[in-house]
């Protein structure tokens, strides 16, 4: 599968921005896109990056958010499942690139999400990279580096 990728700011940028980091941007996200976001990350987590997982060329299975919070000072990432049902095989991963540091990650039979897992900010010269899976299907990305 074809790996998506898409930056993303939005006026939480800024409190990475703050931090000394920079932002690569592109697309701003939208707010049909941050709907399906479940606020699993919890309060103050503000979703920067998505990355579908398909089931076909057409079909998004599921989608993996990637969310930050300024309060906090970490990165969170969960994987949704677009239409709930019997429990499936998910996960949902959120790591440093290019030198890995100790993965987080949430992998299970779920119904409805995978996740929330939280890494704090990466140093200069990394950048976060996330991957979410549902079934037999998996999609990845790398963005949001400092």
């Amino acid at each position: 599968m074809k790996s998506i990728r898409r930056k993303t700011a939005t006026a939480g940028a800024l409190a990475v921005l703050a931090l000394g980091g920079t932002l690569a941007a592109t697309t701003p996200a939208s707010a049909a896109t941050a709907g399906a976001y479940n606020g699993a990350c919890g309060t103050g987590y503000e979703v920067f990056m998505e990355t579908p997982v398909n089931s076909s060329q057409t079909t998004v299975a599921a989608t993996t958010y990637v969310a930050y919070s300024a309060a906090d000072e970490q990165w969170c990432a969960v994987t949704v499942r677009n239409k709930p049902g019997a429990r499936v095989f998910m996960e949902v991963t959120l790591d440093t690139w290019p030198a890995s540091t100790t993965p987080a990650r949430d992998a299970g039979s779920y119904t409805t999400f995978a996740g929330p897992v939280y890494k704090d900010l990466p140093h200069a010269g990394q950048c976060m990279a996330w991957s979410g899976a549902i079934d037999i299907y998996y999609n990845s990305d790398v963005g949001l580096c400092p």
